[in-house]
């Protein structure tokens, strides 16, 4: 596909991997040798299945750590309603420094609890930046550090 928000094919296998690790109640391996029984048919030519030469730059943040590919699997089994689905991403710098920032959307409902809010979810392993942290080390003045109210979806409705 055209862009660079493809992902490889790994992404999508990791992302596989983690909803049959959350969907069973047995400690699965974290390796390829799990999904052998497990059967998946994404369209080449898509973003997640893209021709060769094609560029990769974002798909790993918009499809998989972002949760969409976990999105799909997850709601296929009526697991739990989706997240954000999307990962936030800030970024600002100049020739001397640079900062880029996940932004944790929340995670989704389920039959017998609520989702949560401002939190990374699903396959992710990023954290967002303390502000004790970031207001000393980056040329930005924060002037509020907060999570909005009411910004969540619907409740769960089977």
């Amino acid at each position: 596909m055209y862009g660079n928000w493809n992902a490889l094919e790994a992404v999508i296998a990791a992302a596989v991997i983690y909803c049959l690790r959350c969907l069973v109640d047995v400690d699965i391996p974290l390796n390829q040798g799990c999904l052998a029984p497990v059967g998946s048919h994404v369209p080449e030519g898509s973003f997640l299945s893209p021709r060769d030469k094609a560029a990769f730059f974002g798909g790993n943040v918009l499809s998989s750590h972002s949760h969409r590919v976990t999105d799909v699997v997850l709601a296929a089994f009526q697991a739990c309603s989706c997240p954000q689905s999307c990962m936030n991403n800030l970024t600002f710098g100049n020739i001397t420094s640079s900062y880029y920032e996940t932004i944790g959307g929340g995670s989704g409902a389920g039959p017998h609890w609520h989702g949560t809010s401002g939190v990374q979810c699903h396959m992710t392993n990023t954290r967002m930046t303390d502000p004790e942290i970031f207001y000393p080390r980056y040329p930005v003045l924060l002037h509020r550090f907060e999570l909005r109210e009411n910004s969540g979806g619907s409740i769960w409705a089977s």
